[in-house]
């Protein structure tokens, strides 16, 4: 048996396909949106960066992460898929403090005096 025709009947097997039909897959799959809009927001000006909505999904993806490995049978591609958003939210979380609380910039336009 060749070593391709294993690996298509690995791929194709009732379980494969069991498993694809079942919300195991399904729900991280439709979860991975998130931490794909988080990562093709990185080069998106950071005044745009919600600070409270960061933190929260910074929580939230610890969260998953943790009951990911909790259920039974562990569910990796959850896993992935929170491992994945909460970098992708840690570096918008700097950008957004850096934004705000330490860039020149930012300094300067609030030691600038204000004009009416």
């Amino acid at each position: 048996m060749s070593t391709f025709k294993k690996f298509a009947d690995q791929v194709f097997s009732k379980q494969t396909f069991r498993y694809l039909f079942t919300t195991h897959f399904w729900g991280p799959v439709s979860n991975f949106g998130v931490p794909v809009a988080a990562l093709l927001d990185l080069k998106k000006d950071p005044d745009l960066i919600s600070g409270p909505m960061t933190g929260s999904l910074i929580v939230y993806s610890i969260a998953f992460m943790r009951y990911s490995m909790a259920v039974s049978p562990k569910n990796y591609l959850l896993f992935g898929c929170h491992a994945v958003n909460e970098v992708a939210q840690l570096a918008q979380g700097f950008r957004w403090a850096n934004h705000h609380y330490f860039s020149e910039d930012k300094k300067l336009e609030d030691v600038s005096p204000k004009v009416a």
